[in-house]
């Protein structure tokens, strides 16, 4: 990736991969929940299992170390176990975690990705309804030691483990992103964008100098192609124009500088190449729905006066 600007793109949305719930169970069982959260993950500690969700016509076999992601899913099923009689139902987090380990086959945690709204925007719309990275890939190789790491954390109860299962369930997401990519072919959107070798140059670019007024030709020649070949692959691999994923990455970095800086709004509007603050804030409002002073006030908790 042109210098790491997937690492960017995790600091500007601010993901955070969160602990939802987990069991270790023998023999025939069942698991099933509605879901809530934009973007989850089902990892396979141990064992298999079968996935059900809408948006598929066939369960997903899930074996050790495989992570299902689900983007926008109403409901989840996760099936497995051998033996007679009627599966047992499951419901995450109930009991005692170091007697349920006792004898268990099968080991299941689901990891919510919590993402401010730049990020659901983002993220939502570059993965598929459901995706599926498999730890037998070779593309995989760091999968199953985030995993076994937050699953560590998850079962010791050591002091500041609720921090170390926040960090490696960010970094499990990212290793499953990381494999998804190499092992699937992703829809068009800045994930893919970001792995285009083809773009890297154009890319880069935009994202080291975003303030600078670049004009569709410099970009073209950076990526060693004519103009229109240039823009009609932009658009097939981003699904959106150049000058358009210009416009959204400067955005990104203005919530950033609003969130969590004081920098004046008119400072900012010189900073990523707008004209004057009035046409900057016409921007802002048009691509995040309010002014940018208003977006500052209500995310750092303040009220208008």
């Amino acid at each position: 990736m042109a210098g790491d600007q997937l690492s960017e793109v995790f600091d500007l949305v601010e993901i955070r991969g969160l602990l939802t719930g987990w069991f270790a169970v023998r023999g025939p069982w069942v698991s099933r929940a509605v879901v809530q959260d934009p973007l989850k993950l089902i990892a396979m500690v141990c064992g298999r299992a079968r996935l059900s969700t809408d948006g598929i016509d066939d369960s997903i076999e899930l074996e050790p170390g495989d992570v299902a992601i689900l983007n926008g899913r109403s409901w989840l099923e996760v099936q497995g176990g051998t033996g007679d009689g009627p599966p047992r139902e499951i419901i995450p987090e109930e009991g005692d975690p170091s007697t349920r380990l006792i004898g268990a086959d099968d080991v299941v945690i689901g990891c919510r990705v919590d993402l401010n709204p730049a990020g659901r925007a983002l993220l939502l719309q570059a993965l598929p309804p459901v995706g599926h990275v498999r730890a037998s890939a070779a593309t995989a190789t760091n999968l199953r030691g985030s995993l076994d790491r937050l699953f560590d954390e998850v079962v010791g109860n050591r002091i500041g483990s609720a921090f170390a299962i926040r960090q490696y369930g960010q970094l499990l997401l990212l290793e499953v992103l990381r494999a998804f990519v190499e092992q699937a072919q992703l829809p068009a959107g800045w994930l893919r964008a970001l792995t285009d070798e083809r773009l890297r140059p154009a890319l880069t670019l935009m994202h080291t100098e975003p303030g600078r007024p670049w004009r569709l030709e410099e970009l073209a020649r950076a990526a060693a192609m004519s103009r229109t070949s240039f823009a009609e692959h932009f658009r097939t691999v981003a699904g959106m124009p150049p000058l358009t994923y210009l416009n959204r990455w400067r955005m990104l970095l203005a919530q950033r500088a609003l969130r969590d800086g004081d920098v004046r709004i008119g400072s900012l509007a010189s900073d990523l190449g707008y004209s004057s603050e009035s046409a900057f804030s016409t921007a802002f409002k048009r691509e995040v729905g309010e002014s940018p002073l208003r977006y500052r006030h209500r995310v750092r908790g303040f009220a208008l006066r």
